[in-house]
């Protein structure tokens, strides 16, 4: 044992344990060229400093992932920055300003308009591969969501931020779990509750989306009644992807707007 690691002398020298297994450093590899959080770039140099912590065979075995880039990799190249500024703001307390991004027609992001966004900070959490800033728009008292390859220009302001329990929907603090099952597509506002009747086929997709946090009831042969909250955006996307395999009863309001869609949809493609 030489300074805390433990060297072997045997035929030159060399660790005996490391940090992490190949299988640990193969998900954490995986796991950051399908993230659409960083630009390849970042993603590549993340992976090299991953590296340094195998052994001589391992780069042999995963170099292959080296050229699975799936193209939606992030192109903002500010994000990195954007993540540390904005965690000192949210460990200081303290207002930000960015400037938030779109797509153009021409595939480039530019600022979705002039003003800078002024926003109280609160967390930053993943979903699905991507990162969002969690907070709330100073002008309004609900919950925003901001992706953070969107985010650029970050400045941490001198004013405090908005006490959390001042914010609708995070009075009680926030679950983050939760509060991410109950929205299949980050969108902000509130969540209710929804009642629909589907096969128990379906139960990964609902688990892959929901989580655990909902109630099954058996209905007649493999049929299933299922009971969840989610924020009514979320699913009515979540719905009209699964269609076919599920039927809302509960709320009339939502099982009447996937009718209309659904109404909708059928007249683009009748002859």
């Amino acid at each position: 044992m030489e300074m805390g690691y433990d060297i072997a002398a045997e035929k030159g020298y060399y660790l005996k344990t490391r940090e992490y297994t190949d299988a640990e450093l193969r998900i954490l590899i995986d796991s950051i060229f399908t993230s659409g959080a960083i630009t390849d770039k970042e993603a590549h140099a993340l992976v090299k400093k991953l590296e340094k912590n195998s052994n001589k065979y391992f780069k042999s075995h995963v170099a292959h992932i080296h050229c699975t880039s799936s193209g939606k990799n992030a192109e903002n190249e500010n994000v990195m920055t954007s993540i540390a500024v904005i965690d000192t703001a949210i460990s200081k307390g303290k207002k930000i300003s960015f400037s938030y991004l779109q797509y153009g027609i021409d595939f480039k992001l530019h600022p979705k308009r002039d003003i800078k966004y002024i926003v109280n900070p609160y967390q930053m959490i993943s979903n699905k591969g991507k990162y969002y800033l969690l907070g709330n728009y100073d002008e309004h008292d609900g919950i925003s969501h901001y992706r953070l390859d969107r985010i650029a220009n970050v400045e941490i302001l001198d004013d405090n931020r908005k006490p959390m329990k001042k914010v609708k929907g995070l009075e009680n603090g926030l679950d983050i779990s939760k509060y991410i099952a109950e929205r299949v597509y980050m969108y902000s506002g509130e969540s209710e509750y929804i009642r629909l009747r589907t096969n128990e086929k379906l139960m990964d997709a609902l688990i892959d989306s929901f989580g655990k946090t909902f109630r099954v009831e058996f209905g007649e042969g493999s049929d299933i009644y299922v009971d969840l909250k989610c924020n009514p955006e979320a699913f009515f996307y979540w719905a009209m992807q699964f269609g076919q395999n599920i039927e809302v009863l509960e709320p009339e309001s939502m099982r009447s707007r996937i009718k209309q869609a659904s109404l909708s949809v059928y007249k683009k493609y009748k002859d």
